[in-house]
């Protein structure tokens, strides 16, 4: 009408301009997956690191005393969209008076990296809801350990966790940990639509 001729797209423009809307998407996400494993890493490495990875003077004031002893030294070799593996060596800080790795330096260690590994997935500080942790065999001081945690479920708000732990020479189970955790505070994935 009115001598206006308007240009129909052709069926392929269309179909492009979807795929690179659908790939840009793509890429945002792989670089949000990409990110949240860098900063769980930069968590464990040293744990005064804030959600954002950076060491700030307020996150180094939040007393992280035991989270920077219970995994010192520790090193990343995965660090991934719901996943992450490190191994360290247990310094004679951590052991009780038998000389082996003290089991509550092993649980602290493992709800670091229930923490690191959910927060790949959800890209918040977490708070533990349940944790259960069943311990086989005892590590000597010295000896070189692996933790391979990975998310395994999620309900709701809830993320599930399990972290093995491994002596590094024999492969010999250490301890299995099992935790569910949620976002500390609200995220946009968890916010609560009650109207109480």
């Amino acid at each position: 009408p009115n001598g206006v001729v308007r240009k129909r797209p052709r069926p392929n423009q269309i179909k492009h301009t979807q795929h690179t809307h659908m790939d840009d998407a793509a890429a945002e996400a792989e670089a949000l997956r990409l990110r949240l494993a860098a900063v769980a890493r930069k968590w464990l490495e040293d744990p005064r690191a804030d959600s954002a990875g950076n060491i700030t003077h307020a996150a180094s004031q939040k007393g992280h005393a035991l989270n920077s002893l219970v995994l010192a030294g520790a090193r990343i070799s995965l660090s991934e969209h719901g996943r992450v593996v490190c191994s360290f060596q247990v310094p004679p800080p951590l052991t009780d008076s038998d000389g082996t790795w003290h089991a509550g330096a092993l649980a602290a260690a493992v709800d670091n990296m229930c923490s690191a590994v959910v927060f790949t997935v959800v890209g918040a500080p977490t708070a533990t809801v349940h944790y259960g942790l069943s311990y086989f065999s005892p590590v000597a001081c010295n000896d070189e350990v692996q933790l391979d945690g990975r998310v395994v479920g999620r309900k709701g708000k809830l993320t599930a966790a399990v972290v093995r732990v491994r002596k590094m020479g024999s492969g010999e189970l250490v301890a299995i940990g099992r935790q569910w955790m949620t976002p500390a505070w609200p995220t946009k994935s968890n916010k609560s639509r009650s109207n109480l």
